[in-house]
């Protein structure tokens, strides 16, 4: 294990962006890796020939890893808020786990293929970008508003009984809402957890609009249970990831330099978000969001196709 081999002051810089990635994922509900990993693979080149990682698998690998942090830290900010719908995160997490751990276990195993993995990284930005402003457009329903327990009643005996769930915050504010079900949204879960693995990003965006649109999940109710169940879900795949960095080139396969700084400026972030919750508009940083992974989508396609065939 040789440490000196690292410049531990060449990534002071992401200190700083890393707290604002990890604030605006706990706002969003929208997994960090998301954004950590075009910083790594996009910006990073850019900055010159001793910044890049050595492969797209130690990119997606530490932006997960650092994920994990950062979320964690949000966790402990939304489990003080006494927001957090523990049962209710289960079936998203019994479907996530399994599936992620065989996504991170591709990535290594298609780590040849780098180009292919960008251009599908691309691809499923747009794909993200058109999900978030076209399909979770809000309805005429008031989401997040409390929903009276009688009318709810009269919803559950029609839909099969789901039942009601109360959450009841530290500040005193009771949430009321029908007991969430995946249903088909179990194939999207799924989905979401193998792209996590396989490329750093998707369990924590159909997580969060299964919740709030298919379920009628209260937006701080709902940002709160995404965020402990992306936790599980990301967990097991940067463990395996990062256990397979290390098996293949070993300990110093992992960028150590930049993880000294994205971890604890994530754990910071972490706190920030969950206060700011109900301070800035839902459906704001989802456009904001969106537009983001649209501008990551189009270079990381860009990016694949020029080194491929110029």
């Amino acid at each position: 294990m040789d440490f000196a081999q690292f410049d531990w002051t060449l990534y002071w810089f992401m200190f700083p962006v890393a707290i604002l990635v990890a604030t605006s994922a706990m706002l969003s509900g929208i997994g960090g890796a998301a954004m950590f990993a075009p910083i790594f693979l996009i910006i990073f080149p850019l900055l010159g020939p001793e910044y890049p990682f050595e492969s797209l698998a130690a990119a997606i690998g530490v932006a997960l890893f650092t994920e994990v942090f950062g979320f964690s830290s949000g966790f402990v900010g939304y489990y003080r808020k006494g927001l957090i719908d523990f049962r209710s995160a289960l079936p998203f997490i019994a479907v996530g786990v399994p599936i992620g751990i065989i996504g991170a276990i591709l990535l290594n195993v298609l780590s040849e293929y780098e180009e292919v993995l960008r251009a599908a990284y691309g691809s499923l930005m747009l794909v993200l970008f058109y999900v978030i402003i076209k399909v979770h457009e809000p309805g005429k329903e008031k989401v997040g508003a409390q929903i009276e327990v009688a009318s709810m009643d009269a919803n559950s005996a029609k839909n099969g009984s789901r039942g009601i769930r109360t959450i009841t915050a530290r500040d005193g504010t009771t949430y009321t809402y029908e007991t969430p079900h995946q249903g088909r949204g179990a194939a999207a879960t799924g989905l979401g957890a193998f792209l996590t693995g396989l490329l750093g990003v998707g369990i924590g965006e159909v997580i969060m609009p299964q919740l709030v649109k298919a379920n009628k999940v209260p937006i701080p109710v709902a940002a709160a249970t995404s965020v402990f169940a992306v936790i599980i879900v990301v967990a097991s795949a940067s463990f395996t990831q990062i256990s397979a960095l290390i098996a293949h080139g070993g300990i110093n396969a992992v960028p150590w330099n930049v993880v000294i700084y994205t971890i604890p400026a994530v754990i910071i972030g972490g706190q920030i978000g969950p206060r700011l919750q109900g301070k800035i508009k839902q459906r704001a940083m989802e456009k904001a969001i969106a537009y983001l992974f649209f501008v990551i989508g189009i270079a990381m396609s860009w990016i694949a196709i020029r080194n491929t065939f110029f």
